[in-house]
């Protein structure tokens, strides 16, 4: 029996976007599907002026999702005055709880559950490649597929996301390259997992940002996440404050020449993650010198942190397991932002010894490698968007290696 998906959709000021996305979803080969979507914005919005044209265009938005004559549309009205957002609940958080709650009340344990964007383009077999995916794979808990944002042929927009996608990208790469199981991209537009497993893992935690992360991550604690796909979909750049963090606020910031939360982290500090997920086993028995466990006991404030895994924990196989879920994606964040201050040389010193470790790995060639080090300013648009391509070779056969697929 083939699976229904539930395609949940925030809408947000979306009423340009929504035109495309609609006929995206009307040419899809794969039809056996519902399209859940929640318009939403604070509801104090209709009383102050300068947020009053975001609720006109979200009326907007339902006028076009209901005369949509094609798609079968379910509307969660969160826009109309008295239904929006109260003070304590609100942004694209809830609106993706709200639509993936919504599709497991109609839906079937095996049906899923597609997370999507109103800004991104979806190819005609998207949602038929997430079918095979899902059916070949029983055990995955959830799907994150790969991406390639499009460029709007603005200057400054397009120099703004192709650095943070370089940034995203090579953090990926170097994820992948020390096998670690949080290597996975996390966007809202390109994420997917079934209904039951939605039920199992509690839902997605109503975030004001970074709602997605930390539903994959949790996923990931639950089983494996697969990442690798034939079929990308295409996010749009765009600069947008909607949310605290994420592609919207990081252009805004790099902009400004502010990319200092975005940098490109040493491939020592990886590596140093890599020793001690290879050295779960070891920690059962005894503790040993390591700069992430020196700053897991500070995180955590314990100096002996580990004792009551130990002690809760009597096999090695439900240590490193405890272990697992304690050196999760987020601290390993941490920890790389962490230590890289204190060995940063810049910016373009930071990114050719990422390309070097790439050469040396053998996933770029030398002539690049020349070509790069020959430029004083590696963050031009022409250039980064040539490295952008290689990246995305990269990252797409790294992903394929680590397939569970």
């Amino acid at each position: 029996m083939q699976p229904h998906l539930y395609i949940c959709l925030p809408v947000l000021n979306e009423s340009e976007n929504l035109p495309g996305l609609l006929q995206a979803l009307n040419k899809q080969t794969y039809t056996f599907f519902t399209l859940i979507v929640c318009v939403n914005q604070p509801d104090s919005w209709w009383k102050q002026y300068n947020q009053l044209s975001i609720c006109i265009d979200n009326l907007k938005s339902i006028k076009i999702l209901e005369d949509d004559k094609h798609l079968q549309i379910h509307i969660i009205d969160r826009t109309s005055a008295g239904k929006g957002w109260s003070e304590k609940k609100k942004g694209v958080g809830w609106a993706r709880k709200l639509s993936m709650d919504f599709a497991t009340s109609i839906g079937s344990d095996l049906d899923l559950i597609v997370s999507i964007d109103a800004d991104t383009y979806y190819p005609p077999d998207y949602f038929q490649s997430l079918v095979n995916i899902f059916h070949a794979n029983h055990q995955i808990t959830a799907h994150s597929n790969p991406y390639y944002h499009k460029l709007t042929g603005n200057v400054a927009e397009d120099t703004s996301i192709l650095r943070y996608e370089l940034y995203m990208r090579m953090y990926t790469i170097n994820m992948l390259l020390i096998n670690n199981p949080y290597a996975f991209t996390a966007l809202g537009s390109a994420m997917v997992t079934r209904v039951g497993q939605y039920l199992k893992m509690g839902g997605i935690s109503p975030k004001n940002s970074g709602e997605d992360f930390y539903f994959l991550q949790h996923m990931r604690k639950n089983g494996p996440v697969s990442t690798y796909n034939e079929i990308m979909v295409y996010p749009q750049a765009r600069f947008s404050n909607r949310v605290n963090f994420g592609t919207g606020p990081a252009m805004i910031k790099g902009n400004h020449g502010d990319w200092e939360s975005y940098p490109f982290y040493h491939p020592e500090l990886y590596n140093d993650v890599e020793d001690v997920f290879q050295a779960f086993e070891l920690l059962h028995e005894r503790d040993f010198d390591s700069p992430v466990l020196t700053f897991l006991s500070k995180q955590l404030k314990k100096d002996q942190f580990l004792d009551p895994l130990r002690k809760n924990f009597k096999t090695k196989e439900l240590f490193k397991n405890a272990c697992f879920q304690l050196l999760d994606g987020l601290r390993i964040l941490q920890y790389l932002k962490h230590k890289h201050s204190d060995i940063t040389k810049g910016d373009r010193s930071d990114w050719m010894t990422n390309i070097k470790h790439l050469y040396a790995h053998h996933l770029i060639e030398k002539g690049d490698l020349d070509e790069m080090e020959r430029e004083s300013d590696p963050f031009k648009l022409e250039i980064m968007k040539k490295w952008r391509d290689i990246l995305v070779k990269v990252e797409y056969k790294l992903r394929k290696k680590s397939s569970i697929v």
